[in-house]
């Protein structure tokens, strides 16, 4: 394969004949620094979803907890509108309200379940 000439640039000062690097010969340049990046980030994901011993089994009965409390009250949504995760005591809730009042409410519920270190509000307010 021949490479490309180029006879101009417009706007820019360079000589007249210009050849292009095909991409091809660019990957392997690319691709160990990218393997290398990989190979350090994964270990941490591998050791992200590990448990205490009984720690699992706590977020889950929290979970549960929260989501039941938060399902109670029918000012929050339909049902399972506000999404809820657990790890290590501390609550995530996702989804989505209609005012900044439904938030506050839902934020407080979660707080006061049994067994819930923090809540990290993720809720959107649509209105």
């Amino acid at each position: 394969m021949k490479p490309i000439r180029y006879p101009y640039f417009v706007g820019v000062n360079r000589p007249t004949s210009t050849t292009e690097t095909p991409m091809s010969k660019l990957k392997p340049h690319y691709a160990f620094p990218l393997l290398l990046l990989l190979a350090g980030a994964l270990p941490g994901c591998a050791t992200f979803g590990t448990c205490e011993p009984g720690e699992c089994s706590n977020d889950a009965m929290i979970t549960t907890n929260v989501q039941t409390l938060l399902d109670q009250r029918p000012e929050l949504g339909p049902p399972h509108s506000i999404a809820v995760q657990t790890r290590g005591g501390v609550v995530y809730l996702d989804g989505q309200v209609d005012a900044g009042l439904e938030r506050e409410t839902a934020e407080s519920v979660a707080s006061q379940a049994p067994g819930v270190a923090r809540v990290v509000d993720s809720i959107y307010v649509s209105h």
